[in-house]
């Protein structure tokens, strides 16, 4: 696994305008798209009914959402910022589904700092988040995340 760019809290605003980095690859398997399924009650065919599925479309495919949801995991594997005491997720803007993640494909997120700006005693970060699909041209999903973090 590749390390994360590390950075200090002082150091954010240098970002702006660049790309941080980029994930390792991350198979999305059937077993990951059935726990999400489970935690989330969406057991829509396209993604759970593995036979149907592939007769009907290739391949199931993960949910829109779960492939959203797997953005804290990815970043941690892109930036690493020094200094900070927590960090809450204050949400998302543009978020876009792009293209179908087939199960079985790999994913990896890459990610560029829009922004930094002081916010509630911290740091307001708004940063560029693509989840690419190998092979594909097109990515899964490109989201603005929205995070403030305090040091």
């Amino acid at each position: 696994m590749a390390e994360p760019r590390k950075v200090q809290y002082d150091e954010l605003e240098s970002l702006v305008g660049q790309e941080i980095g980029v994930s390792d690859w991350h198979v999305i398997d059937q077993d990951r798209v059935n726990l999400f399924a489970d935690a989330t009650g969406d057991h829509q065919w396209i993604h759970v009914d593995v036979e149907r599925a592939t007769k009907e479309m290739g391949a199931p495919i993960a949910h829109g959402y779960l492939t959203l949801s797997l953005l804290p995991m990815l970043s941690a594997e892109v930036l690493r910022v020094e200094g900070v005491t927590r960090g809450i997720n204050y949400g998302s803007d543009k978020v876009r589904f792009t293209n179908m993640v087939p199960v079985g494909s790999k994913v990896r997120l890459r990610q560029a700092m829009k922004s930094v700006a002081p916010k509630a005693g911290g740091k307001q970060m708004i940063v560029e988040s693509t989840i690419e699909i190998e092979g594909q041209e097109r990515p899964a999903c490109v989201a603005e995340a929205i995070s403030v973090i305090y040091n």
